[in-house]
């Protein structure tokens, strides 16, 4: 686990040094605020395009696995050629077209195995990104959807996921809000940030509240 860890840190690192800044913070999944209660609230999220790839192991090893196979797509592991000017949204790596990176890094069971995603800048679409030489990796749309969501700090392990999801599933069931998917955990800062300064959300796709 300890050798995992320096592997991610390691390439948010390398992120760091070539330029992207604040690692995980440039751009974030766009959504209106519908209902709040404290660290918990109700979001109607914009559709968005994600980077997706699945990984085995087990909750805690996860992003770690996929993070790099992420971090290389962005990074120009694509087949664009194109020259972006440097002040766009996105610039120009050798091997490909390099993206901005963006918030959250997300992570969702499927099966036996986990999605880790990586969200794609607003300004491009399906036809407008490049695609991944890896064959491991998806592009896809998500729609536009409702979220309910619980904010909280601390360390990146199943415990204070678990501890977290049961509080958020409580607060669901006391506002009778219909959950229609499964549970995504988003991170938001490099491994190096303190554990007491992360920024950590679940988020449980629901059904639209009733009109009264």
């Amino acid at each position: 686990m300890v050798m995992t860890y320096l592997k991610q840190t390691a390439w948010i690192t390398l992120a760091i040094m070539m330029g992207m800044g604040n690692a995980m913070a440039t751009e974030e999944a766009e959504y209106r605020v519908i209902r709040q209660d404290n660290r918990f609230e109700l979001r109607e999220y914009a559709s968005h395009i994600i980077a997706e790839t699945l990984v085995g192991g087990d909750f805690d090893d996860a992003g770690s696995k996929a993070f790099g196979r992420l971090f290389k797509y962005i990074s120009g592991n694509n087949t664009s050629s194109q020259s972006i000017d440097m002040t766009a949204p996105v610039s120009q790596q050798a091997e490909g077209e390099k993206i901005d990176m963006t918030s959250p890094v997300g992570q969702q069971r499927v099966n036996d195995r986990w999605a880790i995603s990586f969200m794609m800048p607003a300004a491009y679409s399906l036809e407008t990104l490049p695609t991944p030489n890896d064959p491991n990796i998806t592009l896809r749309q998500v729609p536009a959807r409702h979220m309910a969501a619980v904010t909280y700090s601390g360390l990146w392990n199943e415990k204070n996921y678990r501890q977290h999801k049961e509080q958020l599933d409580a607060w669901i069931n006391k506002n009778g809000f219909s959950v229609v998917g499964e549970p995504i955990w988003a991170r938001y800062n490099p491994p190096f940030m303190p554990w007491f300064l992360r920024r950590n959300e679940i988020l449980v796709p629901v059904a639209p509240p009733q009109s009264p």
